[in-house]
Parts: C-alpha cells; structure tokens; sequence
C-alpha cells in the first residue's frame, strides 16, 4: 500500500460531509424577494473543520488534515455565491449584516414544488503526510435544501 493509499483512508475516516445548510428561514417559511436570506454552515469537524485522522499499516501510517476552504451556493436561480467562511449564523433581531447572503429578484412560484433548489458545495483543502512522503488536494462535498420565495405586494392610497 502507498502513502498515497493510505492518505485516501485517512480521509475516507475523517467523514467530511457538505454542508450542515442553514438560511434564515427554516421549513414552511417563506423568504421574501429582495431581502437578503442569510447562509451558514453548522461548524463542525465534518462540516467546517479542522479534521484529522491517521490510517497505517505494518510499517506505515498517514495523517490527513483537513479544512474547508469555501461554500459555493447554487441558490436555483441561476445565480451562485462563494463564501470563502462557514457564514454568519442568523438569531432574531439581528441587524448585523451577514457575511454570507443571496437576494432573491423573483418569487419561487411556478419552480417546482413552489421552491428554488439550492446546492452548497464545500471545497476542503488537505493536506496529508507520513512514510517519507506528503501532498495536498481538494476534494467537494455537497447538501441540498430548498428555499420558498414569495412578493409582498404594497398599494398605497391617498385620500
């Protein structure tokens, strides 16, 4: 077996998954166009990092460590966002900006379901060494949710 082997196991172990999607609405919520829907991850060893873990055999072992470098967003409405950090996670009142957001232009009616799709892909950069030799790659992880976007219509009158 390689180092190069070995460094795959020891990453199969660490379980990096994409990430743990979290928006400012949940569930049945119902975004609303042009007010900005914050985006984070949970932070986590499998979500957001640092994660390590070691794989060997007779005579060999491999440590692994990983971090992630970025979310992309693909929110389904043909636009995307890159956050290069796990983003800011919403609390009510809170009138911080987000570091991490996406504004819908149109409501989700007629999208299937009545929602946009929404991918996020984290990109981990590892780092790996043991057995004399070392390396570094990139491996992705993806979750998907989806979100309900509507219109909030105003008519003003004067009397």
């Amino acid at each position: 077996m390689t180092p190069q082997q070995l460094a795959q196991r020891a990453i199969a172990r660490m379980q990096l998954s994409g990430p743990a999607i979290r928006m400012t609405i949940e569930g049945p919520e119902m975004g609303i166009v042009g007010v900005p829907l914050w985006l984070w991850t949970e932070v986590g060893p499998t979500t957001w990092g640092p994660n390590s873990a070691t794989a060997s055999v007779p005579g060999l072992a491999v440590t692994a460590t990983a971090q992630a470098r970025e979310i992309v967003w693909d929110m389904g409405d043909g636009r995307a966002e890159t956050c290069r950090n796990a983003g800011t996670a919403y609390y009510t009142g809170g009138i911080v900006s987000p570091t991490c957001q996406h504004i819908y232009e149109k409501s989700s009616a007629g999208q299937p379901g009545e929602a946009y799709p929404v991918t996020a892909t984290t990109t981990w950069d590892v780092t790996w060494s043991g057995g004399g030799a070392s390396g570094s790659l990139s491996v992705t992880r993806q979750s998907t949710a989806s979100v309900r976007i509507g219109e909030v219509q105003v008519l003003v009158t004067q009397e």
